[in-house]
């Protein structure tokens, strides 16, 4: 199969019967064969600015322990990144921490489109798609979105392994915390830690989540702690444990 046909959203376990949904916007940092390597070296297109590393595994472990629906997107977000507007000036990054992409200076309005329309959109369509389909079956349905982060960011260190972010509803995220916190109680939790919905990285969960009046939550896993298979599924264990705890205490069952 041509690489450059490859489907830009990929959507497994679509009909699990959990009532979570996981998005993995970052899930990948495949570059379409059309443009090439975007001047970049093989270390940078294998670094944090062009994906976010251990993040699928982790979602790929939740989804077949929960069976649960996961969709994930399949380009890099140095094309495009899912999880910002298309208004937002990070839409296609040309910045990315200190690495100039070059590639993406002075696009084309037409390119731009291109960007918008082949990898953008398909992925939220098909995330609308799936949680529609759920809307119409009576299926209860709590959206969690699921990224990871660097340990250092231009020389700053960050402490927590793990963080959780909510949208303009926190009620779900507060109670995953505290779930987390009951388990764990040494773990260190950021509290929309080391993003926030005011920092403008919050669509998908926002979108989706909070545009549907439906439960939901961004979960952001500090990398070193998932590159490992052992490491994901240590934390998707705890993530999975936790998230039924949340539900549960939310009053359905």
């Amino acid at each position: 199969m041509d690489r450059e046909a490859r489907n830009p959203v990929l959507v497994t376990h679509a009909r699990g019967n959990s009532p979570f949904v996981i998005v993995c916007d970052h899930a990948s940092n495949r570059i379409p064969e059309r443009y090439g390597d975007l001047g970049l070296s093989p270390s940078e297109r294998l670094s944090h600015i062009a994906w976010d590393p251990g993040a699928l595994a982790v979602s790929r472990y939740l989804s077949e322990s929960l069976n649960a629906p996961l969709i994930e997107s399949t380009v890099s977000r140095l094309i495009i990144d899912c999880n910002r507007a298309l208004t937002a000036p990070d839409l296609i990054w040309t910045l990315s921490e200190r690495t100039r992409i070059l590639a993406n200076e002075n696009l084309s309005d037409e390119e731009r489109q291109f960007r918008i329309n082949n990898y953008h959109r398909p992925f939220h369509g098909a995330i609308e798609m799936l949680l529609e389909a759920r809307r119409n079956a009576g299926r209860e349905t709590i959206l969690v979105c699921m990224h990871s982060f660097t340990p250092v960011y231009l020389g700053v260190a960050r402490p927590w392994p793990i963080g959780v972010l909510h949208g303009r509803d926190s009620r779900f995220t507060e109670r995953l915390r505290d779930a987390m916190a009951e388990e764990q109680p040494d773990l260190n939790i950021g509290w929309n830690e080391p993003y926030a919905a005011l920092t403008g990285v919050t669509l998908t969960l926002e979108k989706h989540g909070d545009g549907r009046g439906i439960e939901s939550t961004m979960i952001e896993l500090r990398n070193d702690e998932i590159l490992s298979p052992e490491g994901a599924r240590r934390w998707a264990g705890l993530l999975a444990r936790s998230l039924e705890v949340a539900r549960l205490k939310g009053g359905r069952n």
